[in-house]
């Protein structure tokens, strides 16, 4: 059973049609239309863009308690060099949707699953828990390899393909009056240098 099949919209599964019963669990692979993320001005493209998450829904008397599983890579410029990087996201993600409240119209975070809508509450948005879950899997530095040496700061040279010719003893600007100090230093006999 997937979204799309049964008149939904696409990533969206009616929880009724899956048929499950109190103490019961059922499966379904849902087809997820995954779009890219930009992160820090970077666009990062996921590859596949469209997959099957496998969602699982167990019912208890207290409730419902849904699990989202798939993998994807995200495709975009290293963050030091600009190069072409990958990053690969597993998915393993856990929410829970309480039953037999009294007011299902106003949601509380810490009983209801945000991404469950229409009537009942039984709409589960699987695509919008989907786009939400790679974000929050993907690592806060993406390199292309973990040795990425950059870009040189000056000239822009890719570090990784070998060295610029930049002067390595160039100062910054900045610490130019601590230069200029550590010389009266030597020059007066007071620093080692």
């Amino acid at each position: 059973m997937a979204g799309g099949r049964t008149g939904e919209p696409e990533g969206v599964v009616d929880l009724r049609r899956l048929g499950l019963v109190s103490g019961g669990a059922a499966q379904a692979d849902v087809p997820v239309a995954l779009h890219q993320v930009t992160l820090g001005g970077q666009d990062y493209l996921p590859d596949p863009s469209d997959l099957e998450a496998r969602l699982d829904v167990s019912g208890a008397g207290a409730g419902l308690g849904l699990r989202l599983r798939f993998a994807a890579d995200l495709r975009g410029p290293c963050q030091r060099c600009l190069a072409d990087a990958v990053v690969h996201v597993d998915v393993d993600a856990r929410d829970f949707q309480t039953t037999g409240r009294d007011n299902v119209d106003e949601p509380d975070p810490d009983l209801d699953c945000e991404y469950l809508a229409g009537p009942s509450r039984q709409e589960l948005d699987v695509a919008a828990w989907a786009r939400d879950c790679v974000v929050e899997a993907m690592p806060m530095s993406i390199f292309c390899r973990a040795d990425c040496l950059g870009m040189c700061p000056t000239c822009g040279t890719d570090l990784n393909a070998g060295a610029c010719d930049c002067a390595d003893d160039a100062m910054d600007p900045r610490w130019a009056a601590l230069g200029e100090l550590a010389e009266r230093l030597r020059e007066d006999g007071g620093g080692d240098g």
